[in-house]
Parts: structure tokens; sequence; C-alpha cells
């Protein structure tokens, strides 16, 4: 039996046989390293295959299988965004910014836990023990009984772990561990894929929920290769604008839950906050007599959020006109402005469009369409929308109206807020709530109802 090398590329984890300048998966340049073991061969260049293993035994799709137990963090937005909180033996995997928040949320989440009367661990790659403790001693956790180490060592870890057998235990973070049976750097592909390997095999064999921590690229994506997301079982960004002090905790793959729920945090001296009320946090300081403004019902994942959606338009020099966009997709924005001018005649060419989502949160549902068309008319006609109006509901490209889901519970958040108006495609099943309901099937129709412009009379203004 021989080995042949294999190569893999460090921005995406794709394997190769032979080295190359350019990822043929991710097509990141320059990205390609050879892994040390390579590929087993046997007898004229054939990979060899898995020995002869035992039969397992096979189920039908009407077995049922018990709820998996949940055990409460303590911090509740945590819980949510988890499906219901910790299950035993699951791997979780949690990214973010630098300096975004992760390790006091993880630790403030650890010390809750611990001080419920479970066992848990520790364990930072990145920072010394006192380091740790000082952030301890600053949100007021000294008291907690959590255990603390700092190691990098992999076998030594699962040698700690396997003798305290935690309820939970945290690894700050995945990047800095390493394997001394692997020959390679901590943070490479082969070192961040095997340290995961191991740790999900003793979550599952054991029955502690791990958490692990990883570092995200410049694109946002958390780094090393794909193939660790595909191993946990949940994945978690935390996400937010560093002039804010909201955080967003957001799923994007959970096994045991919804897999686009969010939690909303604040940044504060004594750590982060839960908010249990994002809608009124976010619109806590909005100027209603403003023109340019639009509140957008939104739904991330079960819940209902108000936010207000910000435009400006100014003038610009020729041939120049900026499109600046923060916290939404700037292709929608660029085909919003599109359907404005084909289907209502409003155009924007010569002039400067800024979009604003306040409060530092990220939208991506179409559903924002609506809520975004009407703030961007409100700018350039400075005429404001009703103060106390929401707005949702998608643009379609000949510029008809698309019914959001969950109208519903949009409508219910609104009418908590104190708004007493709504702007939507279609009529809502039952009373909409107590709210006044304006239902329009096209963009145009919208335009001429609420700021008067008739088809074709937006380039007049």
């Amino acid at each position: 039996m021989t080995r042949r090398p294999a190569f893999t590329c460090t921005a995406c984890g794709a394997v190769h046989s032979k080295w190359a300048g350019r990822c043929d998966a991710c097509g990141a340049w320059n990205a390609i390293v050879e892994e040390a073991g390579g590929l087993a061969e046997g007898p004229a260049g054939r990979t060899l295959g898995p020995a002869r293993g035992r039969r397992i035994v096979l189920g039908d799709l009407a077995t049922e299988e018990p709820q998996p137990p949940r055990a409460l963090s303590g911090i509740a937005e945590l819980d949510r965004v988890l499906g219901g909180g910790l299950v035993p033996a699951s791997a979780i995997l949690v990214g973010g910014d630098p300096g975004i928040g992760k390790s006091t949320l993880l630790l403030q989440a650890a010390a809750a836990f611990a001080s419920r009367g479970a066992a848990a661990v520790y364990i930072s790659g990145e920072e010394s023990a006192a380091q740790v403790r000082l952030r301890a001693s600053r949100l007021g956790l000294t008291d907690a009984p959590l255990k603390l180490a700092t190691e990098t060592n992999l076998r030594d870890i699962l040698t700690t772990l396997e003798a305290e057998r935690p309820a939970l235990a945290i690894l700050d973070s995945i990047q800095t561990l390493w394997a001394d049976h692997v020959d390679s750097a901590p943070g490479s592909v082969a070192q961040v894929r095997a340290a995961a390997h191991e740790l999900v095999t003793f979550a599952k064999r054991r029955g502690t929920a791990i958490v692990l921590v990883g570092h995200v690229t410049k694109d946002g994506q958390i780094a090393g290769p794909r193939v660790v997301e595909h191993m946990v079982d949940t994945v978690l960004y935390f996400e937010g604008e560093r002039g804010h002090q909201f955080r967003i905790l957001r799923a994007v793959k959970n096994r045991f839950g919804p897999s686009d729920e969010i939690g909303v945090f604040e940044m504060t001296g004594r750590g982060l906050a839960e908010v249990a009320n994002p809608s009124a946090l976010f619109l806590s300081e909005r100027d209603a007599r403003t023109s340019g403004s639009a509140v957008f019902a939104g739904i991330e994942g079960t819940r209902p959020i108000l936010v207000e959606i910000q435009a400006l338009v100014a003038p610009s020099a020729p041939g120049n006109a900026r499109r600046t966009v923060v916290g939404w997709d700037s292709g929608r924005l660029a085909m919003v402005l599109a359907v404005l001018e084909s289907r209502c005649g409003i155009g924007f060419g010569p002039s400067e469009v800024y979009l604003n989502v306040a409060g530092g949160l990220r939208i991506s549902e179409p559903a924002a369409d609506l809520a975004v068309a009407a703030a961007l008319v409100s700018a350039r006609q400075d005429i404001p929308l009703p103060r106390d109006a929401v707005v949702f509901g998608e643009i379609s490209l000949s510029g008809a109206l698309r019914p959001a889901p969950q109208a519903e519970a949009r409508l219910r958040e609104a009418a908590k807020l104190g708004f007493g108006a709504a702007w939507l495609p279609a009529t809502p099943q039952g009373d909409g709530n107590g709210l006044e309901i304006h239902t329009v099937a096209d963009l145009g129709t919208f335009m001429d109802k609420c700021f008067g412009i008739a088809e074709g009379q937006g380039n007049e203004g």
C-alpha cells in the first residue's frame, strides 16, 4: 500500500489530487497546500475502500423517536436561537467578527449554566486565565461555579474532558487548537478538521454539549474548511455594527430547531443584556416627522420585528451617482430603483441614493421591498409617510405586489407598539388586529394612494 499526496484548499477545504494555483471549487488563488498523510492507494493506483463491517439496523419513517431533552442555558435569547435550550451530545459552532462579543456571550452563558447546578468548563486558547478572570470580574461572574482552563493541546483537552464529564464545554477558539498527530500548523485546514472531528465525536460519545468558537474571514464566513459546519449540529453567527450597541445572534443551521431564528442583545458596561422587545428598541429614536423614513414590519425566524428603514436622495455630479446600502442587499436596491423608474416613472438616475436599516440590523427577506420603495420616494418627494403606518410587501419586476408570509404576526406586533395603519398587498385574515388596512395590488397604486403620484408623473417632482 502506498500513499499519494493530497492537496487541500485552505479557503474552502476542497481536496485536489494535484497542486494548482487556483482552487476550482471556490476560486481562491494560492490557497492550495499539500496535506500530510495523503490518500491510501492499493494495487494499480486504486484508492482503498473500507473494510467489511457489521450490518446496521434499518428502520422506517413511521418509527417515532422521543424529542431530545434540553437544558436551559440561563440566557433566554440564546435558548430561543438554539430552539429551546442546549441539547446534550450536541456540537455548536459560533462565529463572528473580532471584538463583537462572542467570548463575552459564551462566558455569561457558561456562568449562568453552571449556576443552575450543571457542570460547565470554559477552555480558552486565545487568552490567559488572568484575562478571562478579569472579564468575569467586570461582568460580575466571579461567584459562578464555572471551571476554567487555558490550553491548546487537543489531547490534553480531551483527557481533561473525559475526567471531568461536564454537561457543557466551551472551547475558544477552534483555530487555536492543535492535534499532535497532524503535521501542520494550528489553524490550518487539517488541524481544524481534525480538532472538530475529535471534539464532535467526544460530544456524541459522552453526552456533553460542546460549543466551539470560530474565527471569520473578511467575507464574514467562518474560517477553515466548510466541512466543520457540516460536522456540527448548530451554526450560529454573532452580528453587529461597531457603532451600535445592538448585537444579533443568528442561527444559520440547527438540527434541533428553526434555522433562521435570532436573539437580540444590547452591549452594556456589564456585558450583554437581553432585549425582550427588539421592535421597541429599534424604533426608540425614530423621528416620525422626517421624510425618507418607513417602518417595516418584518419576520426574523418566529419573531416579528419592526424596524425603521431610512433613505436619503441627494443631488450628484453627472455620471457619478452613488448607491450606498447598509443592512440590506445592494442588488435588491438596484432592482427596486429600476422598477420605480420603469413602472411608475419615478427616476433616481442623476441622484445619489443612500439606504440604511436603523439599529444595525440586517434584513434579507423580500417583504422589505415595499418599505424600501416607500422610504426612497418619501425622501425624493420630501413627503413624510403617515407616522403611525407600517409597510411590507414584495415587489415583482412587473410592478405587482406579492403578499408577505405571516402577515397576522406582523400586524399584531405593529398594533402592540401603537401603530394604527398598515400598507400591504393583500387583505389579511381576521380584523387586522384593529389597524386601518390599506391594500394595494401594484406599486403604481401604492404611490398614487400614499403620495399622490400618478403613474408617469414621478419625474415632474
